[in-house]
């Protein structure tokens, strides 16, 4: 990835896009940051902000979290692209079923529906009657509900049937599991409609056409944020994502080996678009290294806001996962009005930056009168309320906001100039406990066509509260980090270990936040560190988890035997099964460099640095010192 960055660079292009990434969460990996270097020279790149929402805040991707790179969420779009089948003999109008492609069906089919009962629980859940006709010649109506969809399709075709309907039970309008069956969804109101056509002795046909256009079939989530966009902010607490663009249930092109088009979703869908946003930029504005180092405050300040549903009475969706809003392509190219930054960012508590300035310039030739005024968005309780983990996505909103005093709420500007605005922040109310970020607008209006917006985000909390290692018994069933012995149970007492085949131990632990810096250590096994959560002496306990007080203390003095191993800027777990734990072996009998560990009984210290805790100061650290481990190679 980084070659390819610095390759497109060097070939001189005025775009990078990038529809890929892993969760990270940290503006520092080294993808994000020649990502970001680039950009900063006025070459737009636009990279995928990542679709793990469901696993919460603090987890966009990398390379787009690099600090001046256009990271893009995706929104649904507001049809989905289906199919329609023709209805004949009765006066009805098309029937939309769900598939993104026709039907393989050529030939006009008459009905055949099971039973009359529209109500049927469990219609073709069972071997059909032995009375049942040759169903061959039909397509054949079934009831969504009480067994797979494969089964019911499995029963049907044992008494001849090649295509089907399924007609919807309150379920849901949506894809099914159907198997390699000839078959799609339908409404229940059109299933409903046909079943007493056909028990009312009507003759009536399906056709499916194979040509034409889709049906453009209204989506209930469109011009929501996607529900599998990746939550930000950084863990460093940079505003990500940047903007938001139409990338759930995208009809797009395809390689003609994959069927040339289909649709698909994913903020690799809504990245090519910013992109595409970029070159037109270029094309109005001039192809400059000003306007490229402009085009994401251009493309923030001139977003549309993005609501979290559609109930008026919830809150703007968090600006953790639209960013400053969906982008608004016309409105940048072409608005009479700019704003000196798209983004204010208010840091947490302990470095709360309460007082936050921006310039509005009048790029027009005529008078504006401008009116401001703060529009408030969800705030994302980030953590579940009594846990130390990230609460899961959709991240739960409440309408706690920051108050902001501005300097004016209205002015008038001659065309040319400019009027600088400040603006004064209160933290909102909250539980710090469940790290809530609040977020929203200072909305710059001068008529319809002039109206953009500053967005903000902060932390009702500070960063370095926030547990790094987690020491629950919640994901395994054991209290972590554990030391797994050779036969893969938790080792509870002294233990002393071969290293010749399994016997070796592997440590077992779970980041519960990103750290800047993880280190794993080989300290002696009477070592003397100050008791922290429930003070205690060490040697009578095997082993010991905490965070640490603000008890003071020099991260140098803490002698260590050898180092295993250091990490950089490690973003945490997350509950799926590829990145549920992380695990450090010590199958090698090695320190970090290579040498060998010396036979004698020590203990492995684990050490996570909190975000914008001091490197130097050992209070800054969550640390757990393993039981006693024997080494008797």
């Amino acid at each position: 990835i980084i070659d390819a960055l610095l390759r497109g660079f060097q070939e001189g292009q005025d775009i990078l896009t990038l529809s890929l990434g892993g969760s990270d969460g940290w503006t520092e990996s080294s993808s994000a940051v020649v990502a970001s270097r680039i950009a900063a020279l006025g070459i737009v790149v636009t990279i995928a902000a990542g679709n793990d929402g469901e696993s919460g805040s603090w987890y966009t991707d990398s390379p787009g979290n690099g600090i001046d790179v256009i990271s893009v969420a995706s929104v649904d779009n507001t049809f989905i692209p289906l199919q329609n089948a023709t209805v004949g003999g009765v006066p009805h109008a098309p029937i939309t079923y769900f598939q993104t492609f026709p039907l393989n069906v050529t030939k006009t089919l008459p009905i055949y529906a099971l039973t009359k009962n529209v109500s049927i629980p469990n219609d073709a859940c069972n071997p059909l009657p032995p009375n049942t006709p040759d169903l061959s010649p039909y397509v054949v109506l079934i009831r969504r509900g009480n067994c797979t969809f494969v089964q019911k399709l499995g029963n049907i075709a044992a008494k001849g049937a090649r295509v089907s309907l399924i007609y919807d039970n309150g379920n849901g309008f949506a894809g099914i599991a159907s198997g390699n069956y000839t078959t799609a969804l339908i409404q229940a109101a059109d299933g409903e409609f046909l079943v007493s056509q056909f028990f009312a002795g009507a003759k009536v046909t399906l056709t499916f056409p194979q040509t034409g256009a889709s049906a453009q079939f209204p989506n209930p989530a469109g011009g929501l944020v996607s529900s599998f966009t990746s939550y930000g902010p950084s863990n460093d607490f940079q505003f990500k994502p940047a903007v938001a663009a139409p990338g759930g249930g995208i009809l797009s092109t395809l390689p003609t080996t994959q069927g040339s088009w289909g649709v698909l979703s994913g903020t690799s869908m809504a990245t090519p678009f910013v992109a595409g946003s970029a070159a037109l930029l270029f094309n109005v504005k001039g192809n400059t290294a000003a306007v490229g180092k402009g085009a994401r405050t251009v493309f923030e300040t001139t977003a549309q806001r993005i609501a979290s549903s559609h109930t008026d009475a919830d809150p703007l969706q968090t600006v953790t996962q639209q960013g400053a809003g969906l982008i608004n392509v016309y409105n940048a190219l072409f608005v009479t009005t700019s704003l000196s930054v798209g983004q204010l960012v208010l840091n947490d508590t302990a470095h709360f930056k309460s007082i936050q300035t921006f310039t509005v310039k009048n790029t027009g030739k005529t008078i504006k009168k401008y009116t401001l005024k703060h529009v408030p968005a969800g705030t994302a309780v980030t953590v579940t309320p009594g846990t130390i983990f990230a609460a899961t996505g959709p991240v739960p909103l409440t309408n706690a906001s920051a108050s902001v005093t501005l300097s004016t709420t209205s002015f008038t500007l001659l065309p040319g100039l400019s009027l600088p605005i400040v603006a004064k922040f209160t933290l909102p109310k909250g539980d710090a406990s469940t790290f809530p970020v609040y977020s929203g607008f200072i909305e710059v209006s001068s008529g319809p066509t002039d109206n953009l917006h500053v967005t903000y985000l902060g932390l009702g909390a500070s960063l370095k509260d926030k547990q790094v290692l987690d020491n629950t018994d919640q994901f395994f069933g054991v209290r972590l980090p554990t030391v797994l012995n050779s036969t893969g149970n938790a080792q509870v007492n002294p233990t002393n270990y071969t290293f010749k085949g399994q016997d070796f131990p592997t440590v077992l632990y779970r980041l519960a936040f990103g750290t800047p810096q993880l280190r794993f250590d080989i300290v002696d096994s009477k070592i003397q560190l100050a008791g922290t959560i429930n003070p205690r002496d060490l040697l009578s306990h095997p082993s010991y988890t905490f965070p640490r007080p603000n008890q003071g203390g020099s991260f140098s003095k803490v002698k260590i035997v050898g180092p295993l191993g250091e990490l950089d800027y490690i973003p945490r777990h997350d509950n799926s099964l590829d990145n549920g734990y992380a695990s450090i072996s010590l199958s090698a009998n090695s320190f970090a460099n290579g040498t060998r560990i010396p036979n004698g009984s020590y203990r492995l210290l684990l050490r996570a640095l909190r975000v914008t805790g001091d490197a130097t100061k050992e209070e800054d650290y969550d640390s757990w010192l393993s039981p006693i481990i024997g080494f008797q190679a």
